[in-house]
């Protein structure tokens, strides 16, 4: 090495190998790359007591398989995350309508945009976190143009162990105010899977968020529709309602047949479903008929779904001696654990949810 490097470029040509020092992560890194608990001899995880082993992320990638072996315009897009968003198998069954872009998250939406400027359907499959990176973008390369980008956003809200760089905690309360924006949050496997065609039907941006969970087991239909432009009342009630969006909505109905089963309360909920835009009609509806009303989201309460619905409540002077409450992330970052750890911190179990109405109803 030359006595003295200060008056000229220095290049260092570093070659990464992911697990190094544990053969188990150097044979396979991307088993690795988000980890639970696991056997520390073997690198085997421990296994799962859900039956049900199907997560979100599988759903998407068939469902979106399904639809490319229709339609030969639809196109996928990651950045360097195919293994974790499920568009692996794309890539395997389309190498040529597949488009890994690196780290890149802002190239992404920019290259989707393009894509969809000359009549292509791009899906864009992101973590929800790691699509702040490309806030600009979807504003000023999707949005302004109404392109029909489709934004898949995985991993919204907790996602345990990865900790609070990783919590898709912010995504409705920056998105929602884009103009020219669609955004809907499915509640299970086949709202999740109607979505998606939802998107390839709709003309303009649009934005799936679902996360990283497994599914609740619902059989799917061979030849699947688009979403109902309107949300669900999935259970009748008289004492209070439920708003409930996502990941939050079967947690809020447990709690609510949880409370009627043991003659406590009977409790509505609505499954709202869509974010933007929202079901208007049938929420100042649901605001005339109930005056207790509880918000349950899996995003930060500030500026997220729940603040939505009260501007709605409030620029339509729908709220009249109204009692309410919310539920969602706090105005802090989330630390890390498991999921089951931090619903329970937060206060977003089903018994949570059963406590807060009872507080409401009292």
């Amino acid at each position: 090495m030359a006595a003295s490097i200060n008056d000229q470029p220095v290049l260092l040509h570093v070659l990464t190998r992911k697990g190094k020092g544990y053969p188990p992560a150097e044979k396979n890194p991307a088993k690795f790359h988000g980890v639970g608990k696991f056997d520390i001899k073997t690198g085997e995880p421990e296994p799962s007591t859900n039956k049900n082993t199907l997560t979100y992320t599988d759903i998407f990638s068939k469902t979106l398989c399904s639809l490319a072996e229709k339609y030969p315009k639809v196109i996928a897009i990651t950045a360097a995350m195919s293994s974790g968003t499920g568009t692996a198998k794309f890539k395997e069954k389309f190498p040529h309508r597949f488009i890994d872009v690196g780290i890149c998250e802002q190239h992404a939406v920019t290259f989707a945009a393009g894509l969809a400027a000359e009549g292509y359907k791009p899906f864009i499959a992101l973590y929800s976190t790691f699509s702040q990176r490309a806030y600009d973008q979807i504003i000023h390369d999707v949005c302004i143009q109404k392109l029909p980008v489709t934004v898949c956003l995985d991993r919204a809200g907790l996602v345990g162990e990865d900790g609070s760089t990783h919590h898709g905690a912010f995504d409705i309360s920056f998105l929602r105010c884009i103009p020219n924006i669609t955004i809907v949050s499915p509640s299970n496997e086949l709202e999740l899977q109607s979505a998606i065609y939802s998107a390839f039907e709709h003309n303009g941006p649009f934005v799936i968020r679902y996360p990283k969970a497994q599914t609740i087991g619902l059989s799917l239909p061979t030849n699947p529709s688009p979403l109902p432009q309107e949300g669900k009342l999935i259970k009748e009630g008289k004492d209070a309602l439920i708003i409930a969006i996502g990941s939050m909505v079967n947690p809020a109905l447990n709690a609510a047949e949880d409370l009627e089963k043991n003659n406590i309360a009977s409790i509505a909920v609505f499954n709202s479903l869509w974010i933007k835009p929202l079901p208007k009609k049938q929420l100042l509806k649901l605001a005339s008929q109930f005056k207790k009303i509880l918000f349950i989201e899996e995003n930060s309460i500030a500026g997220g779904f729940s603040s939505s619905i009260i501007e709605l409540f409030v620029d339509n002077d729908a709220l009249q001696n109204h009692k309410i409450k919310r539920l969602g992330l706090p105005d802090n970052f989330i630390e890390q654990g498991s999921q089951q750890t931090l619903y329970k911190l937060l206060k977003l179990t089903s018994k949570n949810i059963q406590d807060v109405l009872i507080s409401l109803i009292k």
